[in-house]
């Protein structure tokens, strides 16, 4: 494993583990999963060394954060540990208890990285970071980050919380490149980090979809990215992953994960549907690429996506869209909270 030097209180390794799948039935893989197959995931991650586990407090409505703490048990106190609110009441009292509350469902004294999970579209982050100050002072969070954030605003949220924002979660990978315009260059240059989910573009870049073979869960199935023509046109790409991978006697996964990380600023956070899938992950940041393989990737995932200079940022029609339905989700993971028996599962 390779770790960032951020001058982080704990390392943060450039291969992480994502939990949106923990306790979320969208991704439909049952309550097995749930209770087995996660507490054997996270476990073999430590032993590999990864040390970045993200999850959010709308990830299951709040399962996503007890699965991961229950998994960590006593080991949590050893990693970097990342979560994110959602800013639907981003007023300071509501981001500290959220953070209390996102705590107590992972068990943790301390959350290592305390996110902003989208910027909220019709209020600045004024408010929000002094909630976040607040949590820094009484030693509650350690770093606070952001996740589909613009450059302006990230350095806007800097300016307000008064220190540094370590980091913007966004999504990055060989069809979306949006972040190298400007996201990668600033956390190069000023000592922060790029987070990257959906690294394998929700799994296209494993080469194991085209039109006879589709996804069959409801995220992927609604995604764009798996529609036939769409994996029809990244055929080409899929290729040249195939052609690399077979050089360092990798999968096309791998292959897909090594680009990601190569910028000395990025920490990926893939899934894994099993322990399997997260070995494979993690044995990604050995890979060393060469410099003719990476231009190969480089042109090919221009064919396949050219408007490579696009805004990194979300719209805000998507924005407001989401801070809407947020309201929902928070009321939800509030009533997991507190529901007779909610933390029996």
């Amino acid at each position: 494993m390779r770790y960032l030097d951020l001058g982080t209180a704990k390392e943060i390794s450039k291969i992480g583990l994502g939990t949106w799948q923990f306790g979320s039935r969208e991704w439909g893989y049952g309550e097995r999963y749930d209770a087995q197959e996660a507490q054997a995931i996270v476990s073999r991650a430590l032993e590999l060394g990864v040390t970045l586990f993200d999850t959010a407090e709308i990830y299951g409505f709040g399962r996503s954060e007890r699965i991961l703490g229950r998994a960590l048990g006593e080991r949590l106190e050893s990693v970097f540990l990342a979560t994110k609110i959602l800013p639907v009441l981003p007023v300071a009292p509501v981001v500290e208890q959220r953070a209390v509350a996102s705590a107590n469902r992972l068990d943790a004294r301390r959350l290592d990285l305390y996110q902003v999970h989208q910027p909220n579209p019709v209020v600045r982050d004024g408010t929000i970071m002094r909630g976040m100050r607040a949590l820094q002072r009484v030693g509650l969070v350690g770093e606070v980050g952001v996740s589909n954030y613009s450059l302006a605003r990230w350095r806007a949220a800097e300016d307000a919380l008064g220190s540094r924002v370590l980091s913007n979660q966004v999504r990055y990978n060989l069809v979306d490149r949006a972040p190298e315009r400007e996201l990668l260059p600033h956390a190069e240059s000023a000592g922060r980090m790029v987070i990257a989910y959906s690294p394998l573009a929700q799994g296209l870049l494993s080469g194991r979809y085209d039109r006879d073979s589709r996804p069959t869960d409801s995220v992927r199935a609604a995604s764009q990215l798996f529609l036939p023509d769409s994996l029809d046109r990244a055929s080409d790409l899929i290729g040249v992953l195939r052609e690399v991978a077979d050089a360092h006697s990798a999968t096309p996964a791998q292959i897909a994960l090594a680009w990601v990380i190569r910028h000395p600023a990025v920490a990926a956070i893939p899934g894994a549907a099993s322990v399997e899938q997260l070995e494979s992950n993690a044995a990604a940041a050995e890979i060393r690429l060469g410099d003719d393989e990476y231009q190969a990737l480089q042109a090919a995932s221009a064919r396949f996506c050219p408007d490579v200079a696009a805004d990194a940022s979300p719209s805000a029609k998507f924005a407001l869209k989401h801070s809407l339905k947020g309201g929902w989700h928070v009321a939800k993971t509030t009533w997991h909270d507190y529901r007779p028996g909610a933390h029996s599962n």
